[in-house]
């Protein structure tokens, strides 16, 4: 065995490790995505683990932020609301706590 297949090995098993299993409302059925643990998308839920490690798409952050500064009292009411009532947000509430 060489040293380069020894550290390939460690590095893939450290990045399967870093992405964890979490559950994700799609309209009102709930899913399975992985949760980052590293990279610039650390913490955040993404389809595939591959996507933790992509480079960031800089026209959607800026679009996002200037929506953001505009509706975001509005953005934080609607998704509180969902989260009290919709039935979906609390399965996947119950499905993500720590255990």
């Amino acid at each position: 065995m060489l040293v380069d297949e020894i550290l390939t090995e460690e590095i893939i098993e450290k990045d399967i490790i870093e992405q964890k299993l979490a559950w994700k409302r799609s309209g009102n059925t709930v899913k399975q995505k992985y949760r980052c643990g590293s990279g610039p998308r650390k913490g955040r839920i993404v389809a595939k683990a591959s996507q933790c490690f992509a480079p960031p798409d800089l026209k959607k952050r800026f679009n996002f932020k200037k929506t953001k500064a505009r509706k975001g009292a509005l953005m934080i009411r609607k998704a509180k609301k969902t989260k009290k009532w919709n039935a979906a947000s609390k399965r996947v509430a119950k499905l993500n706590r720590k255990r």
